[in-house]
């Protein structure tokens, strides 16, 4: 019914920038609130960005200034760049969507940031 699939994981040095893609596809509509969530090893997962209806955004506190998140409606992608990496940014990074109370996931893409 919905795909997700991320992109654009991979090694950075600290201080470095990466930018992740999410994909999706399937029976949601643009309006679908989507965004990304992280979970690094010994900590809970945490939302580290989210978009909404009318392009509203959120981001977890400890990102704020660093990474933005985007939305292509048209294209059903949303985007997250991320800057000024630091070390405690690594983490598999989870794309998702959520549609009639349901959440969906993408299977993750690797986020590492070297000291």
């Amino acid at each position: 019914q919905v795909q997700l699939v991320e992109s654009g994981g991979g090694l950075v040095q600290a201080g470095g920038s990466l930018r992740l893609s999410c994909a999706a596809s399937g029976n949601i509509f643009s309006t679908d609130p989507m965004g990304w969530y992280r979970q690094a090893p010994g900590k809970q997962r945490e939302l580290v960005a989210s978009v909404t209806q009318g392009g509203i955004t959120n981001y977890a506190d400890s990102v704020k200034g660093r990474f933005t998140i985007s939305r292509d409606n048209a294209m059903y992608t949303i985007n997250l760049q991320m800057n000024s990496l630091k070390p405690e940014d690594a983490a598999v990074y989870y794309c998702y969507l959520r549609r009639n109370s349901r959440t969906y996931w993408g299977r993750g893409t690797q986020v590492t940031v070297s000291s």
